[in-house]
């Protein structure tokens, strides 16, 4: 069995996905609103799954002072994971730990698999909303013969790190972290094996290599995302010579 941790910050106005506000037609608020049609869809993917979901938050402590709420971030994401799944309760939610995303995301693998004794780990932003049960459930049949399982996303990023053993994760989810993982996994003697490339959505570029995917994916009547695909549609958005654009 695989735990999957979803590293979620909760889906608040300036904190989530800060770059799309400035570089789209899209608002703060339309950008947190996209960042928890994500994360909604990565966690009932992994309801359906034959994983375990572990929403792993970041709490009031480590967020900015200006993103401090009177909601607390735990209570936000127990709120949002509870429209999203079948059965909330099934969940677990624990806070990270430590001052940076590759601290936090090594301190969660290493805790489960060291700690815990789980027979799997696996890593993910919640910000790929092609990271389906399909692709959750094909990352843990590689796992259970290679001890890294990485799946690619744009611009040197991944969308999915899966572990049997932990590795050295300092820095290792930043810059060009795919080549990084790989390295740190290749010394700690791991194989590793790959999953399909999926978009990661963080900056303007990305939209931009999603939206024709998800409109094309529609047309074709080829299973969608449901909270993205609906927030997709419902703000128009296209690509138009190369740029993206709000339709009607």
């Amino acid at each position: 069995m695989t735990v999957v941790a979803v590293l979620a910050d909760p889906p608040r106005s300036g904190l989530a996905l800060p770059a799309l506000a400035d570089e789209t037609p899209l608002s703060a608020a339309d950008a947190a609103d996209l960042y928890a049609a994500c994360l909604r869809d990565t966690c009932r993917a992994v309801e359906r799954s034959g994983g375990d979901l572990l929403v792993n938050y970041r709490p009031d402590d480590l967020l900015p002072d200006e993103h401090v709420a009177d909601t607390s971030s735990e209570a936000e994401l127990r709120a949002l994971a509870g429209e999203a799944l079948d059965d909330v309760t099934e969940a677990r939610f624990e806070q990270q730990v430590g001052s940076t995303f590759s601290a936090r995301a090594g301190n969660t693998a290493t805790h489960l698999l060291r700690e815990e004794g789980v027979d799997s780990v696996a890593v993910t932003r919640g910000t790929a909303p092609l990271l389906t049960r399909p692709v959750i459930d094909s990352a843990a049949m590689k796992l259970r013969q290679n001890q890294t399982v990485l799946g690619p996303s744009t611009r040197g990023r991944t969308y999915y790190a899966g572990f049997t053993a932990p590795i050295d994760y300092a820095d290792a989810f930043e810059g060009a972290e795919l080549e990084t993982l790989v390295d740190h996994a290749n010394d700690a003697g791991h194989h590793t094996e790959f999953l399909p490339m999926h978009v990661g959505v963080e900056t303007a570029a990305d939209l931009r290599d999603l939206l024709p995917v998800l409109w094309s994916r529609i047309a074709a009547e080829r299973v969608v995302p449901e909270h993205v695909a609906t927030f997709v549609h419902d703000h128009g958005l296209r690509v138009r010579d190369g740029e993206i654009v709000v339709d009607g």
